[in-house]
């Protein structure tokens, strides 16, 4: 649990806990020292005093008067009054707490005689009261202190980092242009991390680099060839062919179209951001859905499904006609491959649009990788690799669009894209 306390919150609860410790056992000692202060110097006093009172004793047979606020009892040999405390007395030094207040004694033996020293310690234990409440209030004060100056230090401390947080999540880092963090920082343990950052940064931008070149390449070259597949195909088609090798024909020219529509998908990927479309190749909504219906409907009927469109509502302005037409298209064709009897249907409303089928749903196991690339369903037809989905995450990622997916309440799935206007 501790773990997970802010940064600053753990620095500043070590800090303090650090002085606590400090303070108490400097407390601790000090209490300890007046103690042993007390017993030494005042039991000391008071034995020089018994020693002086058996020598006057001893030498001249008298008991002597004594100074400084010390008391003697000699109950068989003064008649005086002996307080109740003093009745369970042992010889030696001791301390005694009655009624009427506390005491140090001394009791020893002379001649057979109780010699009974008492100093009267009121005032010494309001002095040490007052020494208490000081090393207590000291205390306190330490641990205010620590806590003032904790947050000072922490504000010293974390402040840079918070700093440094901030640019890496707040500004373009992965852009070629982006000047490096390292020069704003000292040449400490914060200097260097934001070195390391640059240089993550650095070989992150130069692997996306090399990413996009390669697929921009690649994409490129592979239009030349699939025209010239594609152009043959129409060739072949305008001359006499029979029903299957007309069938055959058709295929490749279908299959050809498709691979012309990934490779200029592939290319706008290339790109580092979004970009408008060109006017000549807007799209509406409307328009798109139109050709999906023409392009999908036969196939999915031809399946034994029904395929519905319905507009809900209409939404206006245009969009990539590339990218729209490869999110639409491959979101069509999941649920075909999906869907073994019922309906698909191809919704348009007010913030986009969403593809519904009939089909078994999202098991709950496959919905945190359903976008993942090379990721198939287990109840998927046809020969896909499962990087439709991938494909379409990857251009609503770019566009700013949105994807939800879920399972409806009658059965079957909802793909709902939720489209920015350009």
């Amino acid at each position: 649990m501790a773990d997970k306390q802010p940064l600053a919150r753990r620095i500043l609860l070590s800090f303090m806990l650090l002085t606590a410790l400090i303070a108490g056992i400097n407390a601790w000692a000090i209490i300890a020292v007046v103690h042993v202060v007390e017993e030494d110097l005042i039991g000391d006093e008071m034995r020089q005093e018994m020693e002086m009172v058996e020598t006057v004793y001893l030498t001249e047979g008298r008991i002597p008067d004594l100074t400084g606020g010390s008391a003697l009892y000699v109950p068989t040999l003064k008649a005086q009054p002996l307080p109740a405390a003093f009745a369970g007395l042992h010889p030696g030094y001791q301390e005694v707490v009655g009624e009427n207040g506390a005491w140090h004694v001394l009791e020893t033996s002379i001649e057979g005689h109780r010699f009974i020293l008492a100093r009267n310690q009121d005032a010494f234990e309001a002095r040490e009261q007052m020494l208490y409440k000081v090393v207590v209030g000291g205390f306190l004060l330490a641990i205010v202190l620590a806590w003032l100056i904790g947050r000072l230090t922490v504000r010293r401390v974390i402040d840079p980092v918070i700093r440094l947080a901030g640019q890496v999540r707040g500004r373009d880092s992965m852009h070629e242009l982006a000047p490096p963090l390292a020069p704003e920082y000292g040449d400490d343990e914060l200097g260097q991390l934001a070195g390391a950052f640059d240089q993550a940064f650095g070989q992150l931008r130069r692997a996306i680099e090399r990413e996009r070149l390669f697929t921009s390449d690649v994409s490129h070259e592979l239009r030349t060839p699939l025209m010239i597949v594609g152009t043959s195909a129409e060739l072949l088609l305008r001359g006499e062919l029979s029903g299957r090798a007309r069938r055959q024909v058709e295929r490749i020219a279908k299959a050809a179209g498709e691979m012309r529509a990934l490779v200029e998908v592939f290319l706008q990927l290339a790109r580092a951001q979004a970009a408008p479309a060109a006017p000549e190749a807007a799209v509406s909504l409307a328009a798109m859905a139109a050709e999906q219906g023409e392009v999908w409907g036969p196939e999915i009927t031809a399946r034994g499904l029904a395929f519905v469109v319905v507009s809900e509502a209409a939404m206006p302005g245009v969009w990539h006609a590339t990218l729209l037409r490869a999110v639409m298209g491959n979101l069509l064709r999941n649920a075909s491959h999906y869907t073994e009897r019922g309906e698909i249907r191809l919704i348009l409303d007010a913030g986009g649009f969403r593809v519904e089928d009939s089909g078994p749903g999202i098991a709950a196991d496959e919905r945190e990788r359903l976008f993942d690339s090379f990721v198939r369903g287990s109840a998927a037809r046809g020969e896909g690799l499962g990087l439709g989905l991938s494909l379409v995450r990857r251009i609503c990622e770019q566009q700013g669009w949105r994807i939800e997916a879920h399972n409806l309440a009658g059965g079957g799935s909802c793909f709902s894209v939720r489209l920015g206007r350009f």
